[in-house]
C-alpha cells in the first residue's frame, strides 16, 4: 500500500504533504536553489524539503530588525546537523567538524540533546563544500532532520564496555537501516550520478519503508541501558531498554509513544511518555523498529502537523490497538517485560576506569565548544583529538566524553585538560551540573524566548538561593527551552522553564528525577524576578522537608505544589 492509498486521515492533507509528494524523493529544486547567487536564502519549499539532507535554514535574528530597517533580506544563514548514532567520533571526525566550524561556521560547535554535532553560520555558497568534507570525515547528515528516523541515540555507559560497545552496534544498525533509500542526498551534495528524472519508478522499489511520502512527523528512537536513562528513552517515539543478566545483553523491552514538543494553548498538544510494551531478542531489535515505523507512516495524521507525532497516533487509538498492529505486522508476539531498574537521567563527571581503559566526561555548558578569553575549550579539545587514540562520545546531556584512554596515553591527555583548563563541572553546583538548553535565539526561527544564553545567568542566581538554603550538592534537573517544542525535553524537568515571549517563561515542576514522569504547570508567563521570588520558598521548605533520599520532584508532588503526571493525557488537568 503506497502513502496516496491510505485511508486513515482526518482531513486533508498538509501543505508538507504536498511538498514531499513533488520533490521526487526529497529533490525538489534544491540544486539549482544552492547554484542561485542572487539571494543568500533558498525558496520556501526547498527550506522544507532541506531539513531531510540534514540542514535547516536560518537567519540571525539579532540583526533581524536592524537589516529590515535597512531595506535587506535577512542574513541567511545554514545550521547543519550530522548524523552520529550514539554519539560515537573519532579523533579525525572531530578534528574535521571543528575546522569546519572555524572555516565555514560561527566558530563554534554545538552538542546537541540527540548526541551529534551542529554548525551553525554556514553560508549558502559555503554548503556544499561542507557536506562534501563531512562525508570526506565518513559521516553525514542524511535524514539528521525531517519526517523520518532522526539520529538514533544510545547510552554512553562508560564503565559498562563491553555492553555499551554491543548496544552501541545495535543503534549503528538501527540508524543504517532506517535511512530513506533516495539517492537525492548523494546526487546534491556529493555530485553522484543522478539516478532518476521523473516518479516512473515503484514507490516501493525507492523508498520500500517510507514510500514517497515518508513519516507524517520526525521520529525519534533512543536506547537506554539500565541504571542509566540518560537518553531519556521515555522521551522517544519508540524506545529499547537493554535487558542484562550477569553483564550480558538479553534484548530489550520495548516502549512507545513518546515525544515533549507541544503547542502553548492547544491542549489537544502535550508531551508524553512512552509505554513499555514487550520485550524483544536483540537480534529482532530492527524488524520491531521496522514495523513500529510503517504503523506510524500508515496511520499518523497527515492532515495537522501539530497532531502527527506518534503519540497523537497512539493514544487516539489506544495502547491494546499498537500492540495488535504492531505484532500482526510482525507475525509473532512480543514477550513479557523484563524488570528493569533506572537511578539518574544525568552524567558522572570525572575519570571513570570501564575494563582496561579510561573515560572522562566533561561538563560542556549547554554543549556549546567555543574558545573564551579565560577559557579555550575548543582549543584545547582540538588539541586532544591530534593525540587521542581512543575515541569521542557525545552525551544526551550536551557534555562529552573523552573515551577508551589507554593505561599509556591518559597522563598526556591529563596534561592537556591541565593546560587548557577543560574542567569535568565538579566545582559547579548539582543544579548545573544536571542543566540542559536547547539553541534559542539567536538562529532559532521557533525561538520565543532565550535559552542557552539565559539559562547559566539564571542559575546563576538560583545558585545563592541553594546555598542559603544547603542545598547546592542535591541533585536537581533543570531544563530550558525557547519554544515548546521541547529540543531540551523540558517535559522531564524538575524544574523547567518554556518560553512564552523574550523574557517569560511557563514555571513547570514536579518530574521525576529518572525520567520516567512529566512535570506540572506551575506559574505562567513570568520573568526572572518572579521565577526567583516563586522558587525561593519552595526550596527553603525542600531544604528543611525533604525525606531521606528524596529528590526535588518528588518531594513538590508530595507537598501539594503540582499534581503527578504519569502520562501526557493529564498534563493540562
Amino acid at each position: 500500500m503506497t502513502n496516496k492509498e491510505l485511508t486513515h486521515q482526518d482531513g486533508p492533507p498538509s501543505d508538507m504533504e504536498r511538498i514531499k509528494d513533488d520533490s521526487n524523493y526529497l529533490r525538489g529544486s534544491i540544486a539549482e536553489s544552492f547554484e542561485e547567487r542572487m539571494t543568500s536564502g533558498i525558496p520556501d519549499d526547498d527550506t522544507k524539503l532541506l531539513k531531510f539532507h540534514g540542514s535547516y535554514q536560518q537567519d540571525d535574528r539579532d540583526v533581524r530588525n536592524e537589516r529590515k530597517q535597512q531595506k535587506l533580506e535577512p542574513a541567511y544563514q545554514y545550521m547543519v546537523r550530522v548524523r552520529l548514532p550514539g554519539g560515537v567520533a573519532t579523533p579525525e571526525q572531530w578534528l574535521t567538524m571543528d575546522d569546519l566550524a572555524n572555516t565555514y561556521g560561527n566558530g563554534t560547535l554545538k552538542l546537541t540533546t540527540r548526541q551529534t554535532f551542529q554548525l551553525h553560520g554556514i553560508l549558502k555558497w559555503n554548503m556544499k563544500k561542507s557536506m562534501q568534507e563531512i562525508n570526506h570525515s565518513l559521516l553525514d547528515t542524511v535524514a539528521a532532520c525531517g519526517d523520518v528516523n532522526r539520529n538514533v541515540m544510545c547510552n554512553v555507559n562508560p564503565n559498562q564496555s563491553d555492553v555499551h560497545s554491543e548496544v552501541y552496534e545495535w543503534s549503528q544498525k538501527l540508524s543504517d537501516e532506517l535511512l530513506p533509500r533516495t539517492k537525492a542526498y548523494h546526487e546534491i551534495w556529493l555530485d553522484e550520478e543522478k539516478v532518476i528524472d521523473s516518479r516512473e519508478t515503484e514507490d516501493e522499489e525507492m523508498e520500500p519503508m517510507y514510500g514517497p511520502l515518508y513519516l507524517p512527523r520526525k521520529f525519534k528512537i533512543g536506547i537506554a541501558v539500565p541504571p542509566s536513562n540518560d537518553v531519556d528513552v521515555f522521551s522517544q517515539d519508540l524506545g529499547f531498554i537493554a535487558v542484562m543478566e550477569e553483564g550480558k545483553l538479553l534484548g530489550f523491552n520495548v516502549a512507545v509513544g513518546g515525544g515533549m514538543g507541544m503547542t502553548h494553548g492547544d491542549t489537544n498538544t502535550y508531551p508524553q511518555l512512552s509505554r513499555v510494551i514487550g520485550f524483544c531478542p536483540a537480534d529482532r531489535i530492527v524488524e520491531v523498529a521496522e514495523k513500529v515505523i510503517t504503523i506510524q507512516r500508515d496511520y499518523g495524521n497527515r492532515s495537522e502537523r501539530k497532531n502527527a507525532r506518534f503519540k497523537y497516533t497512539i493514544d487516539k487509538r489506544g495502547i491494546d490497538w499498537l500492540i495488535n498492529e504492531l505484532e500482526e505486522r510482525l507475525g509473532w508476539n512480543l514477550g513479557e517485560a523484563r524488570p528493569y531498574h533506572f537511578e539518574h537521567n544525568g552524567d558522572s563527571y570525572g575519570w571513570i576506569k570501564g575494563d582496561s581503559k579510561w573515560h572522562l566526561t566533561l561538563f560542556i555548558q549547554n554543549g556549546r565548544i567555543k574558545d573564551l578569553e579565560d577559557y579555550q575549550l575548543m582549543t584545547g579539545l582540538r588539541e586532544i583529538a591530534r593525540v587521542h587514540t581512543g575515541e569521542f562520545r557525545l552525551t544526551p546531556n550536551q557534555n562529552l566524553i573523552i573515551a577508551n584512554v589507554t593505561e599509556e596515553m591518559k597522563p598526556e591527555i591529563i596534561e592537556l585538560v591541565n593546560t587548557y583548563g577543560l574542567t569535568d563541572g565538579k566545582h559547579n553546583s548539582a543544579l548545573r551540573r544536571n542543566s540542559m538548553a536547547c539553541v534559542a535565539f539567536p538562529t532559532c526561527g521557533l525561538a520565543m524566548a532565550e535559552s542557552e544564553r539565559y539559562l547559566p545567568l539564571l542559575i546563576d542566581k538560583i545558585e545563592g538561593v541553594l546555598d542559603e538554603a544547603g542545598i547546592r550538592e542535591e541533585e536537581i534537573v533543570i531544563r530550558m527551552s525557547g519554544c515548546p517544542n521541547g529540543c531540551s525535553r523540558p517535559g522531564l524537568g524538575e524544574i523547567a522553564f518554556i518560553g512564552k515571549a523574550p523574557g517569560k517563561y511557563n514555571m513547570y515542576l514536579g518530574a521525576g528525577f529518572t525520567g520516567d514522569r512529566l512535570n506540572k504547570l506551575y506559574r505562567e508567563n513570568i520573568g526572572e524576578e518572579e521565577i526567583l521570588e516563586t522558587l525561593r520558598p519552595i526550596l527553603f521548605q525542600y531544604a528543611k522537608q525533604r525525606q531521606e533520599n528524596e529528590h526535588f520532584g518528588d518531594y513538590v508532588v508530595r507537598a501539594g505544589y503540582v499534581e503527578e503526571v504519569s502520562s501526557g493525557l493529564n498534563f493540562h488537568k
